[in-house]
């Protein structure tokens, strides 16, 4: 708001509303600190003690702007200061602060600019405190980026200076409660039918997928839906980074990987979690995300009768899904030469499933690809794909895939 009020010190000069209020917050806290107030008393507790301090401070505001005055104050004392409004607007994706005055959303795939701004970088920084301080983070000159996982599952990234230029910059990919599920997948037309049909066999059967994609190309959201043809009465376990799968199923373990503490110390990988699982009487393993050494582990569970596995990977195309795959099982600090790594790869993945961002901001599935093991290792061949055209279908060269569904109507 630009109305400008005045402070009941008549020596000092017109401040907006905003402003005010982070002054006004600064008192309270130091009131906290002194044992004037109690922070953790509750939100009752404080809106009664903020009310008495704008009473005090500015008795000439009218009753509404003391009322809004007053809610400003409490939400940049225990919230979320200006970003409480898009936690509220269930639309909004991913917020994006690029700094104290520059904040963007995400709703529907479609990045936008909002009004929101912050009064300073101080009070950004404030805010990315409160945000992460519970969680046992910490974000400095010393360490300046961290990642971490809000209750309610929401991702957060926060970068700071000197490494950020203009200012603190956070970044938080909202937790969707309400995940879609297969027919909403097929009604928003990131599937078709007949798609659903063939990834639902592959999962009855226990073929091992890997769903590959962009950032925000939504392989999570395919990989949660995917998981639920997986029959009820099997032991199921997920291993995630950020816990985000939703899994239906009555007799699933979910593991999530923990980073180190302020001290560096009690970091627990995903590698580390899907070495666990192995000894956890698994019928499937189901990762989150490959994006490490974990990649080696994970091809050698599907290699040694731990299939009909489920994971993720980065990629841009299902021919970078498997490259990205066998680099990342190279890193795992283990030597193993090229080849072995390329035919475990060949061995262990039944389907490529890649998606994308279209125009528009939409995700859609645009490739299915099967893995075909061969003396090389593997090779891959489209069975489906969706361009300008429309979708196109091919005949498969596995004898497992043709004999899964019908096959009619092929281009080829």
């Amino acid at each position: 708001m630009s109305l400008s009020i005045f402070p009941n010190d008549r020596g000092r000069a017109p401040v907006s509303l905003d402003e005010y209020a982070v002054q006004l917050r600064e008192r309270a806290i130091e009131q906290a600190r002194v044992g004037d107030l109690r922070l953790e008393d509750g939100d009752a507790s404080l809106r009664r003690h903020v009310r008495e301090l704008v009473a005090g401070e500015a008795p000439a505001l009218s009753v509404e702007l003391r009322d809004e005055l007053v809610d400003r104050v409490v939400t940049a004392a225990v919230g979320f200061g200006p970003l409480e409004e898009l936690f509220a607007d269930r639309a909004v994706d991913e917020i994006m602060v690029n700094g104290p005055d520059s904040v963007w959303v995400e709703r529907d795939g479609v990045l936008a600019p909002t009004g929101v701004k912050f009064a300073s970088a101080t009070e950004l920084g404030n805010v990315i405190e409160r945000m992460i301080g519970p969680l046992g983070r910490r974000v400095d000159e010393a360490s300046p980026i961290c990642d971490a996982r809000l209750p309610d599952g929401s991702r957060v990234n926060v970068v700071i200076p000197p490494l950020s230029l203009g200012g603190p910059v956070l970044t938080i990919r909202r937790f969707r409660h309400d995940r879609l599920g297969c027919d909403a997948l097929v009604a928003n037309g990131t599937m078709s039918e007949r798609m659903l049909g063939l990834l639902a066999a592959c999962v009855r059967q226990r073929r091992s997928l890997l769903v590959s994609g962009g950032t925000g190309s939504g392989k999570t959201t395919t990989l949660n839906a995917l998981s639920s043809f997986i029959p009820a009465g099997e032991r199921i376990v997920t291993i995630e980074d950020a816990a985000e799968l939703r899994l239906r199923q009555g007799h699933v373990v979910r593991l999530e990987a923990r980073p180190a503490n302020v001290e560096g110390r009690g970091e627990v990988t995903i590698r580390a979690l899907v070495r666990t699982a192995l000894r956890m009487r698994p019928d499937r393993i189901v990762v989150g995300e490959v994006r490490g050494g974990e990649a080696l582990d994970m091809l050698s569970a599907l290699n040694t009768g731990h299939d009909g596995g489920l994971t993720t990977v980065h990629a841009n195309s299902p021919a970078g899904a498997l490259g990205r795959i066998e680099t990342l099982a190279l890193m795992a600090g283990v030597e193993i030469p090229y080849v072995a790594v390329r035919r475990m790869t060949g061995a262990a993945l039944d389907l490529v499933v890649h998606q994308s961002r279209v125009e528009g901001g939409s995700r859609r599935i645009v490739s299915v690809a099967e893995v075909i093991e061969n003396g090389d290792g593997y090779e891959l061949h489209e069975v489906a794909s969706v361009g300008p055209e429309g979708e196109r279908w091919r005949h498969p060269r596995s004898s497992w895939l043709a004999k899964l569904t019908e096959w009619a109507d092929c281009d080829d």
